[in-house]
C-alpha cells in the first residue's frame, strides 16, 4: 500500500491512508488477531458475520415502499 504525499499537505496523505486502510479491513483483521480465538468461536463468529452480510443484502435489495 503506498500514499504519495504532494507538496506539504501530509494530513491530507495521513486521511487517505487511513482511508484506505480502513477500506482494505486491517484494522478489522487487527483487532481480531489481537487475541487467539478458538477455532470454534472463529466458526461462529464467521458464521454470524455471514448472516449479517446476507441480511443487510436482502434488505439493499427490496425496494423501498412508497409513504
Amino acid at each position: 500500500m503506498e500514499i504519495t504525499v504532494t507538496g506539504r499537505d501530509v494530513e491530507k496523505a495521513l486521511r487517505d491512508l487511513k482511508r484506505k486502510i480502513q477500506r482494505d479491513g486491517i484494522f478489522r483483521e487487527l483487532k481480531n488477531r489481537r487475541f487467539y480465538e478458538k477455532p470454534s468461536l472463529k466458526k461462529k463468529r464467521k458464521q454470524r458475520e455471514a448472516r449479517k452480510r446476507k441480511a443487510k443484502a436482502l434488505r439493499m435489495s427490496r425496494p423501498r415502499s412508497s409513504r
